[in-house]
């Protein structure tokens, strides 16, 4: 990829493009857009695999999402991929990485208001910050030792999901049910930009951390991963063709709600930020919807 940092902005006149930030550290971008001075060499091209420099500079009037459901064919997701976490569960580390999906109709930004179905309020909602794989060709296959040639770069990630859906029996049955659970629109806010292996490598030794309002409540490193990113790319290949533009989200560290003794659920209006070390931070805000549909399952 002809870039280390990925954004998506739109420049003083309301036009939008794709850009390399000029920065230093991922700190800076968050200290440069706050004051207005943030700057990006827009980059050219139909697609994100596409793009080329356009030898333009421009100043960021708004910092965007890099990445819309259009952009994303699939979310793949890793469950208990974290020791810690997994403890927490009460659950044995799987053998294999565990996958499950989400539809690109997921993807949100790095900063708007998740709008929370009602089937999705009540005494359940939580949150799970992840590292964010962005894949930047197909394959089929990868062997372990070529994975990273098929990572583009990473991302910031908040897997949220609504818990009662999960494993609740009287909702989700005797299996617990991940999809579903996981996949509601924009559930899987991600950003604010995408950050190259040139800079951080496999992102085996990144900090994490998940504030809710202000509040730590997942703290660890990336180094916890019982699966790294090779392995998750290559298992994730087997016999599947991996499309260029998938997302995989990695896992989520222990310090979810769930894990709590009483189990702190997300509530509306409260505020998730996600924050991982060289990548940047999102900050979403629960927003409940009224006027749903609620469905009721028959008697």
């Amino acid at each position: 990829m002809p870039w280390q940092r990925l954004i998506k902005f739109q420049d003083p006149q309301g036009k939008v493009h794709y850009g390399e930030p000029i920065i230093d550290t991922a700190d800076e971008l968050a200290e440069k857009l706050a004051l207005g001075t943030l700057e990006a060499n827009q980059l050219t091209g139909d697609s994100i695999p596409d793009l080329r420099p356009s030898g333009i500079k421009s100043v960021v009037a708004e910092l965007m999402g890099p990445l819309s459901p259009d952009d994303v064919p699939i979310i793949k997701c890793i469950g208990l991929n974290y020791i810690k976490h997994i403890k927490e569960a009460g659950r044995t580390p799987p053998p294999y990485p565990s996958i499950f999906i989400k539809g690109s109709p997921s993807i949100a930004s790095w900063n708007e208001d998740i709008l929370i179905h009602p089937v999705a309020q009540k005494d359940q909602l939580d949150y799970e910050g992840e590292l964010c794989i962005y894949v930047g060709q197909d394959g089929k296959n990868i062997p372990r030792e070529r994975a990273l040639e098929y990572v583009a770069g990473y991302t910031v990630g908040n897997d949220i999901t609504a818990r009662t859906w999960q494993r609740d029996p009287d909702f989700a049955g005797n299996v617990p049910q991940w999809c579903f659970a996981k996949g509601f629109d924009r559930f899987a806010p991600v950003g604010p930009m995408i950050v190259s292996p040139e800079i951080v490598g496999h992102a085996g030794n990144l900090e994490l951390q998940t504030l809710v309002n202000g509040q730590i409540r997942q703290y660890t490193n990336t180094s916890d991963l019982l699966f790294g990113v090779a392995d998750i790319v290559s298992f994730c290949s087997q016999g599947t063709t991996l499309q260029k533009g998938t997302i995989i989200m990695t896992g989520t560290p222990a310090g979810v709600a769930l894990g709590m003794n009483p189990p702190r659920w997300l509530n509306d209006g409260d505020t998730v930020e996600v924050k991982i070390q060289h990548l940047g931070s999102l900050k979403n805000r629960m927003v409940f919807e009224r006027n749903g549909t609620v469905w009721h399952k028959k008697k």
